[in-house]
């Protein structure tokens, strides 16, 4: 190769290392600075709080033991799992080993070589082994027959009884847990879900914040009720700082905000009013806000007649100004409502103003312009015609 090729192979390899040197940055930047300004939610997208809460003393901490229902109702179902099969492992091993110690104090166990005509407390324990497998049978109830209680102890008698009811107590406490965690309302919100984004588009020549939700059962939520709180951080006039400070949002259907008829998809709209938290907020500004927008959804569940509440969050990235949703309802030659899930995140562009004060200025001047004022200054003079002016 000579040097001309030389050189113009240098140069492909330089042109070709700063184009893979520039992409990597972007990626670099796009990747990592987008992370590091992720924004801090209060609520997540799927309902879940962030939030953890430090310096609790012990006395505190305490009365979680004394309300013992609800912390074994809020426990993950690893650790609910264990306590199910340590509590009962736990008390079989302990009245077995009470078992094991009315033998050895009735002289009952081999090792005494107690005579032909002896009558133990309990037949045919042997050992450990026997002892927690007659403790095992006697709390469940099992009753194999080989090994029972004689008329012989007072002690094994009054032992037998105790752990009956304590075996009983054992059961109706973990098997409720159990069934009252299957069936709590909270595994029905999964079912209930929102957009990923929050629009903001004209609805009825209005500005409106809109939010699309949908119902994935069949089954309805009754007596639904929907609202929202906006969460950002303000200032007093006294100049004390308030973290998370809630103003309430009001969302509406076109029938209101109570007792909806979910059975299809709703988009519900808050309208962005001179009241409105978001009347000062602009399209060029909206993404330099600081804010996080909560959306809750209470009704009861038709079949377990449960209450159960569905929230969600949206903060400044997630509100798109000037787009609408895509109509998903559609009817078909049969006759049915089809509801396309496809499309239930979809949103278009459409003509919007780019600040609600725009709108209403808009608006403003629009009626300005079809009202007359009155001059009170203004005088009608008549002008008699005279014979100058005569043609």
């Amino acid at each position: 190769m000579d040097a001309s090729g030389q050189n113009m192979f240098r140069k492909l390899i330089k042109v070709l290392t700063e184009r893979m040197f520039k992409h990597l940055r972007k990626w670099f930047v796009t990747h990592f600075s987008g992370r590091s300004r992720q924004r801090a939610r209060l609520v997540s997208k799927d309902g879940r709080c962030n939030i953890e809460f430090g310096n609790v003393d012990v006395q505190s901490r305490f009365i979680f033991f004394v309300d013992i229902w609800t912390t074994v109702l809020d426990l993950k179902w690893r650790y609910k799992m264990t306590i199910f099969i340590s509590a009962f492992l736990g008390s079989w091993f302990l009245f077995g080993l009470l078992w094991y110690v009315v033998a050895y104090i009735h002289k009952d166990l081999p090792e005494f070589h107690p005579p032909d005509n002896h009558t133990p407390c309990v037949e045919n324990i042997n050992g450990m082994t026997s002892a927690f497998l007659f403790s095992l049978e006697t709390q469940v109830t099992i009753g194999y027959g080989f090994r029972c209680v004689t008329e012989q102890c007072a002690t094994a008698i009054f032992l037998l009884v105790f752990q009956s009811i304590l075996g009983v107590v054992i059961n109706s406490f973990m098997c409720g847990a159990i069934l009252a965690k299957i069936s709590r309302p909270k595994k029905r919100a999964k079912t209930i879900t929102f957009s990923k984004n929050a629009v903001i588009s004209k609805r009825g020549g209005k500005l409106c914040l809109l939010i699309r939700v949908a119902n994935l059962r069949k089954s309805l939520l009754i007596g639904g009720h929907i609202y929202g709180k906006l969460l950002k951080t303000t200032v007093t006039p006294e100049g004390e700082t308030i973290i998370l400070d809630q103003t309430n949002i009001n969302f509406v259907v076109d029938a209101g905000n109570e007792n909806l008829f979910f059975i299809s998809p709703l988009t519900i709209y808050h309208i962005i009013d001179h009241n409105s938290p978001f009347f000062h907020m602009a399209a060029e500004t909206l993404s330099q806000q600081e804010f996080e927008l909560v959306v809750f959804l209470d009704g009861t569940v038709e079949s377990t007649s449960a209450t159960c509440q569905v929230r969600t969050s949206y903060v400044p990235e997630e509100v798109l100004w000037g787009y609408r949703f895509v109509p998903i309802v559609s009817k078909t030659k049969d006759g049915k409502y089809r509801v396309d899930f496809h499309n239930f995140s979809k949103t278009v562009q459409v003509e919007t103003p780019h600040c609600a004060m725009c709108l209403y200025n808009e608006k403003d001047a629009r009626v300005r312009t079809k009202i007359g004022y009155d001059n009170p200054n203004f005088v009608l003079s008549e002008v008699s015609e005279t014979d100058d002016t005569k043609m």
